[in-house]
């Protein structure tokens, strides 16, 4: 019967000296961020200017988000 062995020490993870799995998260990190602040402005975009004076902000600081 054959095993492998799947033990990693991640020094096959580095590509020009960059650990490419926290690149990887780091990117996917960011994109996340990206995506949830263009949902995030889309929705206040769709209230009206009575409701974003409730929550406290006016149209001019919906493309602020970030």
């Amino acid at each position: 019967m054959a095993t492998f062995d799947q033990t990693r020490t991640g020094a096959n993870d580095r590509i020009f000296g960059v650990n490419l799995g926290s690149a990887i998260n780091s990117v996917v990190g960011r994109l996340a961020a990206w995506n949830d602040a263009r949902v995030t402005r889309d929705a206040l975009r769709k209230l009206s200017d009575r409701e974003l004076d409730d929550i406290g902000l006016n149209r001019g600081d919906i493309e602020d988000i970030r």
